[in-house]
């Protein structure tokens, strides 16, 4: 476990920059700030190094420091802000390290700041114009001091160009010097050369943009290990495999190949590694840039002058006692980082061919939720130059095979892929990357991996086999009727909807070869034939077929999907003679609904007969109500009058015996459709 101490720093300093390059030609010897001794050529060379699939990478210089220390260290502008979030210093010896670096502003505002303003490249003339006022001493040729008070432009006497005269004051008074006839020039103010000093320091240092440097001060004592950790922008390290299908031991159960990986990293930075201790990480940790490096301002409101006036008259409530309680903040402590070294898991590594000598590869390792894979040897490599070192050869499980896209081969003839599935029994992690392959001792073709976890299974394809074409044909199955329920006169139909495709795969070849189709799932549907596939993935069931050498091979795969309908036979009583007639619904449910039908026709011709019966009575009543009419019209004493009144007498018989027809007429189409409706609700099948 490492401790690192948190540097807290006053204002206007800054605290961990990042160092792309921390070397001897790097760091300028200095001594400390209490007078110390200086650096010695190489007090922290580059010990370590990490680079991750993630695009940065942590590096480690280390070494032995005696005494106070102080030295400068360049480093790329891209990679401050990361930096700024990073970097670490541990030095037992210093209880108060400082880091200090230029703020990031324009190079010429810097310049205007100072007492000497070079902003804007300005020549002589124009610097000594900027400083109208200042008192310089010149040699022109003999020596001259005096103020600056104006640089005008006027052409000498038998000239024609204007050149710049400078005037000072004297103490002789104002005495007039042509610019170009003044041999040397200095300031009698310190303050202003030493402003002249920095301004050309900076001018200087900003002839390298892409360039930052940070001065780190170290005011220990003693002999004491010290080392600066930090992470940065870094290219991200790559890998190539090689597949070699020859079988290594033929007398395996399963044959085996040979698999090598070798790791592509690259120095893009200003130093050279040198013996360093090399990981590469794979694993894909989060990962973002926070803008630290420049300078913030936080916005403040303007408020009005306080100024003092005609006091205004005020009116106060009156006050109550109410204890207020003011709490004392604690102290906070020195906050710590705490970095956890990876622990190792040991991999047991697979014999090596004794046809070959083996490479010496890398040690692979977990590193929490990722896997590191670091060298046993340390690695040197030269700025600016690349590097390609082996990183894993282990024997894997691998079985050739052709592999059929169901998607791919729909409605028209391929060729399926070569292809082999292997096994990861490396016990490593592998990261994803290209993979070139040879089988029988010659160039296959390349393949793409995706991350290989360990003990995972895997497919990889390279090519096409011409020798073998293969199409699939898909064809509804229809839908039939797999169960029916009723309940509460609700009829629920399950039906299954069948997809059926057929694949055809013919060889040509004089070779029996083992086939995997892939084939992608329908969405709601279940793999009814064949049983079980081979294996599945997330979005395909696959099926290992052999394909025998100059013949066919035809597969069908058929899923089944529920599909369910739900009928309410009170409400939609026209349904009774579609299903009761149906040979798919099943015979026992197709008898209750034949009851069910009868009881519905026993309802529904009482229900006509009461309507036939109330419609002779509208029609007896329409008529009594004309007759009267005709009575009023002729007169009862009328002789047309008293058969008016015997046609009355005899609809009002009719319409009382109807009457009780129409109440047990009634009573009846009740009943029936009680019957009927009881009947369904009360039916379970």
């Amino acid at each position: 476990m490492k401790f690192f101490r948190s540097v807290f720093l006053s204002a206007g300093m800054a605290v961990f920059l990042p160092v792309p390059a921390l070397n001897a030609q790097s760091i300028r010897d200095a001594a400390g700030p209490e007078g110390g001794s200086a650096l010695d050529s190489s007090p922290l060379p580059l010990r370590k190094i990490t680079i991750y699939s993630s695009g940065v990478a942590f590096f480690e210089h280390s070494g032995t420091l005696s005494g106070p220390a102080r030295f400068t260290l360049p480093f790329k502008q891209t990679a401050v802000n990361d930096a700024l979030k990073s970097l670490a210093v541990n030095d037992p010896a210093s209880a108060a390290p400082s880091i200090t670096y230029p703020s990031e502003q324009n190079l010429w505002e810097t310049l205007r700041a100072l007492g000497v303003d070079l902003s804007g490249d300005p020549g002589m003339a124009e610097i000594l114009s900027r400083l109208r006022g200042v008192e310089v001493e010149i040699a022109a040729p003999g020596p001259i001091t005096g103020r600056i008070t104006a640089l005008d432009y006027r052409a000498a006497e038998g000239e024609e160009a204007a050149g710049p005269w400078l005037s000072l004051l004297t103490p002789q008074g104002i005495k007039r010097v042509k610019l170009d006839a003044v041999g040397s020039l200095r300031f009698t103010d310190p303050r202003l050369e030493a402003g002249l000093n920095r301004a050309l320091d900076l001018i200087g240092s900003s002839r390298n943009a892409g360039i930052r440097e940070l001065t780190v001060s170290l005011p220990g004592s003693g002999g004491r290990p010290v080392s600066i950790n930090y992470v940065i922008p870094a290219p991200v390290w790559k890998i190539s495999y090689r597949l070699d299908l020859s079988p290594v031991s033929p007398a395996d159960s399963r044959p085996t190949a040979l698999l090598q990986g070798w790791a592509i990293v690259d120095n893009d930075g200003g130093a050279d590694w040198r013996d360093v201790e090399l990981s590469l990480v794979a694993g894909r940790p989060v990962s973002f840039i926070q803008n630290l490096y420049p300078p913030y301002y936080v916005n403040r409101p303007t408020l009005p002058l306080a100024l003092a006036g005609a006091a205004a008259a005020e009116t106060w409530d009156s006050g109550y006692d109410d204890a207020v309680n003011f709490e004392t903040a604690e102290a906070v402590e020195d906050s710590l980082i705490f970095l956890s070294e990876a622990t190792e898991r040991p991999v047991k590594a697979a014999a090596p061919s004794a046809a070959r000598a083996r490479a010496d590869t890398a040690r692979a390792a977990a590193l929490g939720d990722q896997f590191a894979f670091t060298f046993k040897s340390p690695v040197s490599l030269d700025r600016q130059q690349s590097l390609m070192l082996p990183l894993v050869e282990e024997k894997i499980s691998a079985r050739k095979l052709l592999i059929l896209s169901g998607e791919r081969a729909l409605g028209r003839t391929v060729h399926p892929y070569l292809g082999a599935e292997l096994i990861n029994a490396t016990g490593m992690k592998l990261p994803a990357g290209p993979l070139t392959v040879y089988d029988g001792g010659a160039y296959a073709g390349d393949a793409l991996i995706e991350f290989f976890n360990d003990g995972e299974k895997r497919l990889i394809s390279w090519g096409e086999d011409l020798s073998v074409t293969a199409g699939a044909a898909a064809a509804s199955g229809g839908r039939f009727v797999s169960a029916v329920s009723v309940s509460g006169g609700l009829m629920t139909i399950s039906r299954t909807q069948v997809y059926a495709k057929t694949y055809t795969v013919r060889n040509a070849a004089g070779e029996a070869k083992q086939v995997l189709i892939e084939h992608p799932f329908t969405p709601g549907a279940e793999l009814a034939e064949p049983a079980a596939p081979t294996e599945k993935t997330l979005s395909a069931y696959r099926f290992l077929q052999a394909l025998p050498a100059k013949g066919e091979l035809v597969f069908t795969v058929r899923e089944e999907r529920p599909v369910e309908e739900r009928i309410s036979l009170i409400q939609r009583p026209e349904t009774l003679l579609n299903y009761a007639s149906n040979q798919e619904i099943p015979p026992h449910v197709r008898a209750a609904l034949q009851k069910a039908l009868d009881l519905k026709r026993e309802a529904d011709a009482a229900q006509n007969a009461l309507d036939n019966l109330q419609s002779r009575r509208n029609f007896l009543v329409s008529e009594q109500g004309r007759i009267r009419q005709n009575l009023e019209a002729a007169g009862n004493q009328s002789p047309q009058g008293q058969d008016y009144l015997k046609r009355l007498v005899q609809l009002d018989g009719d319409l009382d015996r109807l009457a009780a027809e129409l109440e047990a007429a009634e009573q009846k189409a009740q009943g029936a459709q009680k019957a009927y409706e009881e009947y369904l609700g009360a039916l379970k099948l």
